[in-house]
């Protein structure tokens, strides 16, 4: 007890009550709460539920794909079978830059745009990079999109790319699937444009559009050929106030560069646009080139082409994905491998000779 000085002989006439003990900083009756239990549906359930566009099921099934438990996994896995016959009638662009080019503000503006003139459904999938130290991710892009974010026709599902780029891509596929049996006819799947996210975004959208910046210094050293010749469109944003003759001079910059690569599969010439997506000016003109872009590709046949092309991609990835799961995930290799490790930091293995031992291990243990 805290000793109070002013209750002795020398202060007479004062008295001052020991008061009570501080309470808890937790609630006592916490543990005697119930805690509400979440609804486990069924596979029929959530396919039910999906293609009535009920958004609570669409997002625990999107939950269910991105889960790494194997109980979750088979179950989504019957989910997006019993929805494929209900997909792929939407149309897919793939929105990338670099960081700080204003793409989830050019979203917000984009999907207003595309929902107020050609009606619909938008759902748009963030990939969002993860951090290399603690694996975390700030899944903030919704900040962004304000206006998109309580549009009633609208569905925003931020993804972590938690180090596997192509793990993620391949739930993002399956999440697409899923979109388009809830009725979403229009999805905008947003990378940032570093690494390799670009390649696997490109291989699951029909139109892909870079936004750039002007100002950044030289304009060409921003031109990566692998991420342009992919591009159908590019676009420079924030052409606005003083940053206007700016934009102008990187998109004839642009232009003057794509002149250099040869032209695409599609017999689509990609064109280079500026607009602002902070004072939404020239999204029109945007979007009428990615309208006429899709009704290029499906007049020549290219449309249907490209999501053949993109099914097979997707084959072999899962082929890969699903021989290196088994690999590390097999017994004898799970216990062999940190001794090999320690072999080879060791010098007595070379780093080659290491793989080649546990490789073959893998083959001996399937022959079984």
């Amino acid at each position: 007890m805290m000793e109070h000085p002013e209750n002795s002989e020398e202060y007479k006439g004062l008295t001052v009550n020991a008061g009570i003990e501080q309470p808890s900083t937790v609630n006592p009756y916490l543990k005697l709460r119930k805690k509400p239990k979440r609804k486990e549906y069924t596979v029929d359930e959530f396919v039910d539920g999906i293609v009535k566009g009920n958004m609570t099921i669409l997002s625990q099934a999107v939950t269910m794909v991105e889960s790494l438990k194997p109980e979750h996994q088979a179950i989504a896995q019957e989910v997006i079978e019993k929805c494929l016959p209900y997909s792929g009638n939407s149309i897919r662009i793939g929105i990338s830059g670099v960081p700080g080019a204003g793409k989830s503000t050019s979203i917000d503006v984009f999907g207003l745009h595309v929902l107020e003139k050609y009606a619909g459904k938008l759902a748009v999938l963030a990939i969002v990079p993860s951090s290399e130290r603690s694996k975390g991710s700030i899944l903030g892009d919704k900040t962004r999109m304000e206006q998109l974010s309580i549009h009633p026709e609208s569905f925003i599902r931020p993804s972590p790319s938690a180090g596997s780029l192509g793990g993620v891509a391949r739930k993002t596929r399956e999440t697409i699937v899923l979109c388009e049996a809830a009725g979403f006819d229009k999805i905008f799947v947003e990378t940032v444009g570093v690494g390799q996210s670009e390649t696997a975004v490109h291989s699951m959208v029909d139109f892909f559009l870079l936004i750039q910046l002007a100002g950044t210094g030289d304009e060409l050293q921003g031109i990566k050929r692998g991420i342009m010749e992919m591009a159908d469109g590019i676009v420079i944003n924030k052409a606005d106030g003083d940053n206007l003759d700016r934009a102008k001079l990187a998109a004839t910059q642009f232009r003057n560069a794509l002149h250099l690569f040869p032209a695409p599969d599609s017999g689509w010439k990609p064109q280079v646009l500026t607009y602002s997506g902070f004072y939404n000016l020239g999204v029109k003109e945007v979007w009428d080139m990615v309208y006429q872009y899709i009704d290029f590709v499906k007049d020549n046949g290219y449309f249907e082409y490209r999501r053949n092309e993109q099914s097979k991609y997707w084959m072999y990835e899962t082929i890969n994905e699903q021989l290196r799961d088994s690999f590390y995930h097999n017994q004898k290799i799970e216990s062999m491998l940190a001794d090999k490790e320690n072999q080879m930091l060791q010098g007595n293995l070379t780093s080659f000779v290491a793989a080649k031992n546990l490789l073959d291990t893998y083959f001996l243990e399937l022959k079984k």
